[in-house]
């Protein structure tokens, strides 16, 4: 598969990744994408950005580098009623919000009825656009419910190229990554890739998420970062690339 928009990726303003807006695009248009998304961290992850940062993300060009930019939102979500930290205004208005479950916010220790809430309750929000990660074995939940929601909520349900570095915290995640593709082949739900860059060199690389596509032979109509255009009826406010 040729990946053409990257849907996760960070910049200096998230405070852990280590490049700016233009070194991003920069990197992501060398290696051949038409789109990025910088989705910063939300306030509730230690060390980010806050409120204004993502209220005034109406002044930044969409386009840079001859690639175009969707500026958005990782929001944490928070608890096992699937709360987030940005208000719903605020995520309207951006161009894109992943929601994922961060330690640091939402905690340890859930059970996988409350771990499976969580997300359902986050995919009833219509503004958000993808569930980030949901391939993490600290946080157990029922894969089925999951794949089966986000067709019903119009959901986009991640592979994370992050995720899979032997050095990530995350665990079980091929595994896991595995196991979603199957649902999501049987119920027909598309997926997203998102690289989930903190520095420029990893900006559209989906090294190991490829190989993962490759040996379960998913169908790469179900992956909408392969033509922009695919992607367009799960974004917010922002319709066109």
């Amino acid at each position: 598969m040729i990946f053409k928009v990257d849907t996760h990726s960070h910049t200096l303003a998230s405070g852990h990744a280590y490049n700016t807006m233009r070194e991003m695009a920069e990197a992501a248009a060398a290696k051949g994408l038409q789109a990025l998304a910088i989705t910063e961290h939300a306030p509730e992850m230690p060390g980010t950005c806050g409120l204004f940062y993502f209220q005034n993300l109406d002044v930044v060009p969409r386009e840079m580098c001859g690639i175009r930019l969707l500026l958005g939102a990782e929001v944490n979500i928070m608890d096992p009623d699937g709360n987030i930290d940005l208000p719903e205004k605020t995520c309207r208005d951006l161009d894109i919000v992943v929601a994922s479950i961060h330690p640091p916010c939402y905690g340890l220790g859930h059970t996988a009825e409350e771990n499976t809430r969580a997300y359902v309750e986050t995919m009833k929000k219509p503004y958000v656009n993808i569930i980030g990660h949901p391939d993490d074995g600290r946080f157990p939940f029922d894969y089925e419910v999951l794949v089966k929601t986000a067709k019903e909520t119009h959901t986009l349900l991640e592979l994370n190229n992050s995720s899979l570095r032997p050095q990530s915290s995350r665990k079980g995640t091929r595994e896991n990554m595995l196991t979603m593709l199957d649902l999501c082949r049987q119920y027909e739900v598309p997926v997203t890739t998102g690289s989930d860059a903190h520095v420029y060199a990893d900006a559209g690389n989906f090294s190991r998420v490829e190989e993962v596509l490759k040996y379960c032979a998913f169908p790469e109509e179900l992956v909408v970062t392969t033509d922009p255009e695919k992607l367009l009826p799960f974004l917010n406010l922002y319709k066109s690339l």
